[in-house]
């Protein structure tokens, strides 16, 4: 083969770049609770700890720029009775902060002005009492998660198998979830009007929360361990980890509409025996793998409903809970494009950035797309009374040039994709009023999507015929003409091919006007540049054989041309597509026989 080609990504290089000693968080007490929760969260401000403490709950909040070691007395976040097992911070106020614990509540917390973990000398650090208590569950509170697109509405899931929507302000639980076991995960849609749920029963759930009742039930991953799930931004996509009934671990893709098998069915990871923890970014389009009790982080890129791996981060420092920064509080003039905590011996706390390597010093739009701000779509009383809508985005050059976010609003629909009329998910609700225009109603089944063999052009063999290099020369034409658009391509070549023009006989201009010559000729491959270069009928023709390149016809054939007419023409351009197409598919063929039997050698070997 004389090129190949590799898959074109702003991401292939993504490199995770870890953090000096004393530029960690230094002499802290995590949680050594074997509940299965990420023990750590963070925000543009601050990071949230599950702490080791006695006499009570509690969790420690450290502001992101006091780094170093900390002091041996710290402010504490206490109220509850038994140990923390969970926090999450709201996405549209960042000193506002949920917890959960194994007393059974939920509590809001709210982070005081000028918050600091350096206090004078002699001076006692106070601690942090609740702001608002969340009563309901009959047991243990197990994860909170807050809705990313309504103003305080939090979920909670508890070991009473019920998963709680509460309204914060005022302060009581509006819808209930009822599952049949323990719920070891939950993920908000992007508009906040769907709830993705695994429990330890091995179900996957799609809910529609307002409707209380579960839109699909799907069996999940076989193994007895946790599973986790993410839902994929603003797609109608889920992602989950988890084990086979062989305890490896496994990465799974579904569609919400159809979950009743993963889409290309579960992919394997490894052998390790920790729960991988997934964080997507949907800005990117990247998911991330962290798994507990080993230093490694995966990453993978989202594309055409799959999940191209891109690289990994690795460290010998295994790693317990891991939390990533919102896509608005990367530095972005490091061309970091996501930064993640992991806990290291329970003792610190490692910033790990990921960098996209590049020269430039000035903003890099491609890679910073608008992301959600500060703002919600809705308030919690509108939410509970049904309405719908992502919340507006903001531009990241204004928050590169240190200036006020400048808002976006949102220009997408809530799902990239939405669900059929027939299912519960779109049943008794109403089309939001900020949405676009109703699209066509789509088939219900989908068109079966090409294997990976016709994903990209083929490469030219030795004996490819005329026409199949006459093909590899028109991409080659195409490349000078958009060798500056990277963005628009899913493939982008690196080596390329090599034309070999396949010899050919001279033939003898005469003055021969029959229809079967000029047939013949028009049946000869024809080069993108010959059809771009104009027939000059007055221009003597060339003697001596014709080369692979332009040249004139006979000074007798313009006269005869009009004996051919364009039926004819694009006849023998249909014929010659075919041709081409039939070659394409036997080299594809080809290709996946020698991949064969060297798999074949490669394992007699």
């Amino acid at each position: 083969m004389s090129g190949r080609f590799v898959r074109s990504s702003k991401y292939r290089h993504v490199f995770g770049r870890p953090t000096r000693k004393e530029q960690c968080y230094d002499n802290i007490r995590i949680s050594k609770n074997a509940w299965d929760t990420n023990l750590v969260k963070a925000n543009p401000t601050y990071l949230s700890v599950n702490w080791e403490a006695s006499g009570g709950g509690a969790f420690a909040v450290i502001p992101l720029n006091e780094k170093g070691r900390l002091p041996d007395q710290l402010p504490l976040f206490r109220g509850h009775k038994a140990v923390v097992l969970d926090t999450d911070w709201n996405p549209f106020d960042d000193s506002l902060i949920a917890s959960g614990s194994d007393d059974g509540k939920a509590f809001i917390w709210r982070v005081p002005d000028d918050f600091t973990l350096r206090t004078e000398e002699k001076e006692e650090p106070r601690d942090v009492a609740p702001v608002k208590q969340l009563s309901g569950h009959s047991r243990k509170v197990g994860h909170v998660l807050f809705n990313p697109a309504a103003a305080n509405v939090l979920a909670t899931s508890s070991g009473d198998y019920t998963v709680k929507l509460w309204d914060v302000e005022a302060g009581s639980p509006r819808l209930t979830l009822k599952h049949t076991d323990i719920v070891q995960s939950l993920s908000w849609s992007a508009n906040g009007s769907l709830l993705v749920t695994t429990s330890r029963d091995k179900k996957l759930r799609i809910w529609d929360v307002r409707q209380e009742a579960p839109a699909h039930v799907a069996p999940g991953h076989a193994g007895a361990k946790n599973s986790r799930v993410t839902w994929l931004g603003e797609h109608d996509r889920v992602a989950t980890t988890g084990f086979s009934k062989m305890s490896d671990r496994q990465l799974g893709l579904w569609d919400i509409r159809d979950p009743k098998e993963p889409l290309g069915g579960f992919q394997m990871l490894d052998s390790i025996s920790g729960v991988c923890m997934p964080f997507w970014d949907d800005s990117t389009q990247c998911l991330y793998l962290a798994g507990k009790g080993d230093g490694n982080i995966r990453y993978f890129e989202y594309e055409h409903d799959k999940f191209e791996y891109l690289s990994e981060y690795k460290s010998g420092d295994p790693q317990r809970g891991v939390a990533f920064l919102p896509k608005r509080g990367v530095n972005m003039h490091e061309n970091e494009v996501m930064r993640a905590f992991k806990t290291v011996n329970d003792s610190y706390i490692e910033p790990i950035s990921f960098i996209v390597p590049r020269r430039a010093e000035v903003f890099q739009g491609d890679i910073y797309p608008p992301v959600v701000g500060t703002k919600p779509a809705m308030s919690a009383a509108e939410w509970f009374e049904g309405a719908e809508g992502l919340p507006p985005k903001i531009d990241l050059e204004s928050v590169y040039e240190g200036e006020e976010p400048t808002e976006i609003p949102p220009t997408s629909k809530p799902l990239s994709r939405v669900p059929s009329s027939s299912t519960p998910l779109s049943a008794s609700k109403k089309e939001p009023e900020s949405s676009p225009s109703k699209p066509e109603p789509e088939p219900t089944k989908e068109p079966p999507r090409p294997s990976p063999a016709f994903r990209s052009p083929p490469p030219s063999m030795k004996e490819q015929t005329s026409s199949i290099a006459a093909l590899a020369s028109k991409f080659d034409d195409k490349e000078d003409s958009s060798s500056g658009e990277d963005d628009t391509s899913s493939f982008e070549e690196v080596a390329k091919p090599v034309e070999r023009h396949q010899p050919r006989l001279p033939e003898k201009h005469t003055q021969n006007t029959e229809p079967e010559a000029i047939t013949r000729k028009l049946s000869s491959p024809i080069s993108p540049t010959k059809l771009a270069a104009p027939i000059s009928p007055s221009k003597p023709a060339s003697s001596g054989p014709p080369s692979s390149s332009s040249q004139p016809l006979p000074a007798s054939l313009p006269a005869s041309l009009d004996q051919i007419t364009l039926q004819d023409i694009k006849t023998l351009l249909e014929t010659q597509s075919r041709t081409i197409l039939g070659q394409s598919e036997k080299i594809a063929l080809l290709t996946e026989e020698v991949d064969r039997l060297k798999n074949t050698i490669g394992d007699k070997m």
